[in-house]
């Protein structure tokens, strides 16, 4: 008889009593159950967990990311307080290469309050620590906690975490993917019945895909919160993640364990569960709350533009804790393309308040739909 972990025996439970569950709520339990879910119960990250963001690759990322939040202030005219936010903010790695990059610069620094919004006891325990030194901080469970005020507001691989919706293309319609069991497995299903009128929300390029075809889309509360606190308080944001410029089909529902590729299905709530980003609906969510979308860019340009190169050799030149090769390996890593760089799966986007029309390192600024 097969042993069964408890977040395993729960959602067969679900399955058993109500039928198969849609991806994002799969996804869902299996990331962020409150007794659990990956997120809660482990610490993710570095080379002793499932895989490495790019803060934890070089300290040269956080460092630029700083920077990039000081150019932030001075545009929006350095007010004397303004909130450094963070949305999933890992191991706290990236706040803390941010912060001692700004400590060069005592106004912003000193103006500055920091907030985590971190849901994980154990991510929490980890940040503790590597923040001790730096800066007060607080932690809030939702960015609806944080008090109001104009703030710059960091997100590092937190959207690919996030429930996507799976649907696929039938003679009957788009049909939302589900996960339910056979022979006594979890296995994909499909919803019986088409969504109403989902072919209207599919980009016009896709409409005509083969039967087959699977589409993504993620509820948009997450990145309408950002843009609505932007545009409300004042200030920017700065999106990073993996994944693709234009809206398109494909499925790229995937887990990682060791930093391997692992089946999503198997051994539920021990693999870090993650999709692709479609960034073009990010941005066309957040022109509806009136802010304005910078990018979105490939990261290796990005870096590249906020002066990576040269923040390396100055690393090379003075520092006795890292060799050239160690320094020039990250930097490779950060902004180039190939099999396990970073430069051009990761891309990067802005969004701003009307009154800051420019954005470093970002392009390509549009209007309020």
């Amino acid at each position: 008889m097969t042993e069964h972990s408890p977040l395993e025996h729960y959602l067969r439970h679900l399955i058993a009593t109500a039928g198969p569950m849609p991806v994002a709520r799969y996804m869902q339990l299996c990331m962020t159950h409150p007794d659990y879910g990956y997120y809660v119960s482990r610490d993710p990250l570095g080379r002793g967990g499932d895989f490495i963001t790019a803060p934890e690759i070089s300290q040269m990322f956080g460092e630029l990311i700083g920077l990039w939040a000081a150019s932030v202030w001075n545009a929006m005219g350095m007010p004397e307080r303004v909130q450094l936010i963070e949305l999933g903010p890992g191991r706290g790695t990236m706040m803390a290469d941010a912060l001692r990059a700004i400590r060069i610069l005592p106004a912003f620094y000193e103006a500055i309050e920091v907030h985590l919004i971190e849901l994980s006891p154990s991510l929490r325990a980890v940040q503790r620590d590597t923040l001790a030194d730096v800066k007060p901080f607080q932690w809030h469970h939702l960015l609806g906690d944080v008090p109001d005020g104009p703030a710059i507001i960091l997100a590092n691989e937190y959207f690919d975490a996030l429930p996507i919706h799976q649907m696929v293309k039938q003679e009957t319609g788009w049909h939302e993917r589900m996960v339910g069991l056979v022979d006594d497995a979890f296995a994909y299903t499909l919803a019986p019945e088409p969504m109403p009128r989902f072919e209207v929300s599919v980009p016009p390029h896709v409409r005509n895909a083969p039967n087959g075809t699977i589409f993504e889309w993620r509820e948009t509360n997450e990145i309408m919160a950002i843009a609505r606190r932007i545009r409300e308080f004042g200030g920017a944001a700065l999106l990073i993640d993996y994944g693709h410029i234009r809206s398109d089909a494909g499925d790229t529902f995937q887990a990682v364990a060791r930093h391997e590729y692992a089946d999503p299905l198997r051994t539920p709530g021990t693999a870090d569960l993650t999709a692709h980003v479609d960034f073009q609906a990010l941005a066309d969510a957040a022109q509806t709350m009136g802010v304005l979308t910078h990018g979105p860019v490939e990261q290796g340009a990005f870096l590249t533009q906020l002066g990576i190169e040269t923040r390396a050799q100055t690393l090379i030149k003075h520092s006795a804790s890292q060799s050239a090769s160690d320094v020039a390996s990250a930097l490779k890593r950060l902004v180039e393309s190939g099999p396990k760089a970073m430069g051009s799966l990761f891309k990067v986007l802005g969004l701003s308040h009307p009154s800051i029309t420019t954005l470093a390192a970002l392009s390509d600024s549009n209007g309020p739909a």
